[in-house]
């Protein structure tokens, strides 16, 4: 039998996920009464609830006489380090464009790792049934951006299909047949080569690593040369070629539609999970007795953004929570940047706190939620960029990235301003049908901090944003901050809504009646400049004397209740977000008035 590796690399939201359902659907891979969840391969809780792709995945179907691997990638620039690996494992890509949004950030990033190691890409321009599709436009593009890239010739005569994946179809025209996948699965196999192996013993690069409960630690990668038996003894080299360990192959899994079986034997080319190792991890060579070199690996690109870590030292610490010691924070950190290699972990001068630096906001929500839902409590500081210095000059170089925002022409001249403000530049402005505006910047990534919420809002909600690194560049100076202040609970207890109601006219309110708070935590936002404390524990005076008029029920406006990545673009550097697995809560780093009196005269000095 015959074999494909081949990766669906796309933007988010452009399809992949449901491509792969639909491939695994006509292949037969499930049987005609399994019952299957929509969007299979997201199979994690976070991946369900936000619709998106977080973590590379490999499956496999069987298509006439031929074994297909497929590995499903993410689609945000944040998880890139995912897919920068997983590319080593294939030899095929399909580029999946939507029909209407054309080539995105993310495309442009995935496809530009792509082409630079040698992989034939098939294009395929899926949600062709939208009705503003414009599938003429969007292959020129495609071919720009391939051109852009330096693709080779071989490289941009790409073959083209047309389809819907949501419709279960593929043509090689546009307008049909709707007949199936089959145009698809026959132009992966006449495309995409067989696997190039090496003669020699066994070895293979591992590119992905996870934690099961039964097997223990479990590597995935494709196999470069020789063959591999479950009970053989093999070595794990690190990049530079040094042992790691030695270990017993315990289970060698291949990958059959959803689920991985145990096989007896696997051969060079093919994609398989090796488990048995207790220290080796990705990157690292899994290799015969014999051999001695560590195979290739490509680096990964540095990360951008940084945030500090820290114990959760609040009055409220460890009664939601059960893990709150920094020990046990620093275990699981170190965890997980073993198999994430996007992230980089550094222990500072305090004991109590760590570093952890990776690629964007939407990373490193991710990691305190799921850190949230094992029951962990900490604080984290605001999203701070990694600087570098020019070797040359030893001038200071932040990360500075492309931003594509999508916007009705009406609220481009706001969203032109407020970028600009935040030292964007506007490189590009192009009409991208229905009365909307394409607007291409490069911004510093402090600027986007937070910039979200005010684009959604300045343009009420129509707006689409898409950005992906670009480069270093020059330090372009400061960037405004938030320009309020905020509301501080100067005592601790349960809120009372006859105070919220008194302090209504201050700011916006971040509590309900009832929230426990305590002093230096933020109970809201200022109108003003300054930040204000407040008491939130106050009832009403009650008396003996009976009231002239009748006591009014207190109506409360609905207060603004932040959600995590919301809460980490609001905090200023002298704040924290102190996050459990019932709460998100906002306080000041120092909790107490006179120590907060103290810091800033420091700073100010």
């Amino acid at each position: 039998m015959s074999l494909r590796n081949i990766a669906i690399i796309a933007h988010v939201d452009h399809g992949k996920t449901t491509l792969i359902d639909i491939l695994l659907r006509q292949s037969g891979a499930f049987r005609d009464n399994q019952k299957v969840a929509e969007r299979a391969m997201d199979s994690g809780d976070l991946e369900r609830e936000r619709g998106i792709t977080i973590l590379a995945k490999c499956t496999s179907l069987t298509w006439k006489d031929t074994r297909i691997n497929i590995i499903d990638t993410p689609g945000h620039a944040d998880f890139g380090g995912e897919v920068e690996r997983i590319l080593n494992m294939v030899d095929g890509a399909i580029v999946l464009v939507d029909a209407s949004e054309g080539p995105m950030p993310q495309t442009k990033f995935v496809v530009s790792k792509a082409l630079k190691i040698g992989l034939k890409p098939i294009v395929a321009i899926n949600k062709i049934d939208k009705s503003d599709e414009r599938h003429g436009e969007v292959i020129n593009e495609v071919f720009d951006l391939f051109a852009s890239l330096d693709a080779t010739d071989e490289q941009l005569d790409f073959p083209i299909l047309y389809g819907s994946a949501k419709e279960g179809w593929m043509a090689t025209a546009s307008d049909g047949p709707k007949d199936g996948m089959e145009p698809l699965f026959d132009m992966v196999v006449s495309h995409v080569p067989g696997p190039q192996t090496q003669g020699g013993p066994f070895s293979m690069l591992a590119t992905t690593l996870e934690a099961d409960p039964f097997l223990g630690r479990i590597l995935t990668g494709r196999i470069t040369s020789g063959s591999v038996t479950p009970n053989e003894s093999i070595k794990a080299l690190s990049r530079d070629g040094t042992e790691v360990e030695r270990g017993r192959i315990t289970k060698l899994l291949s990958f059959n539609g959803l689920e991985r079986t145990g096989v007896e034997q696997a051969s060079a080319g093919d994609i398989v999970a090796i488990a048995g190792l207790s220290k080796a991890t990705v990157s690292d060579t899994l290799c015969d007795l014999s051999v001695s070199e560590a195979l290739a690996s490509e680096p990964v690109d540095p990360p951008t953004l940084a945030m500090t870590f820290r114990i959760n030292d609040g009055p409220l610490a460890g009664q939601e929570g059960s893990k709150v010691q920094s020990r046990v924070i620093r275990e699981r950190l170190l965890r997980e940047a073993e198999g994430n290699v996007a992230l980089t972990i550094t222990d500072t001068g305090d004991k109590d706190s760590f570093e952890v630096a990776g690629r964007g906001e939407l990373q490193l929500a991710i990691l305190i939620e799921t850190m949230r839902r094992e029951g962990f409590e900490l604080t984290v500081s605001r999203p701070q960029v990694v600087l570098q210095s020019d070797p040359e000059t030893g001038q200071q170089l932040e990360p500075v990235e492309e931003v594509i925002i999508d916007v009705d022409e009406e609220f481009a001249g706001a969203v032109v301003q407020k970028l600009t403000e935040r030292k964007a530049e506007l490189m590009e402005m192009k009409p991208s049908g229905g009365g909307r505006q394409r607007l291409i910047f490069r911004s510093p990534t402090r600027g986007l901090i937070g910039y979200q919420s005010e684009l959604l809002t300045d343009t009420r909600g129509t707006a689409i944003m898409n950005r992906v690194f670009h480069s270093y560049a020059p330090f372009r100076g400061a960037i405004q901050g938030r320009r309020t202040g905020v509301l501080i609970s100067n005592a601790q207890g349960n809120a009372v809504a006859f105070a919220l109601w008194n302090l209504e006219d201050r700011g916006p309110l971040m509590i309900n009646p009832g929230t426990r708070v305590y002093e230096g935590m933020i109970v809201g936002g200022h109108t003003r400049g300054n930040d204000l404390e407040v008491n939130v524990l106050k009832g009403k005076k009650l008396t003996n004397m009976r009231a002239s008029g009748k006591d009014d029920a207190v109506a409360l406006t609905p207060p603004m209740i932040l959600t995590l990545e919301k809460a980490l673009a609001f905090i200023g550097d002298d704040e924290l977000v102190e996050v459990t697995p019932e709460s998100i809560r906002l306080r000041k780093r120092h909790l107490d008035p006179h120590e907060r009196k103290r810091a800033e005269r420091a700073k100010a000095s």
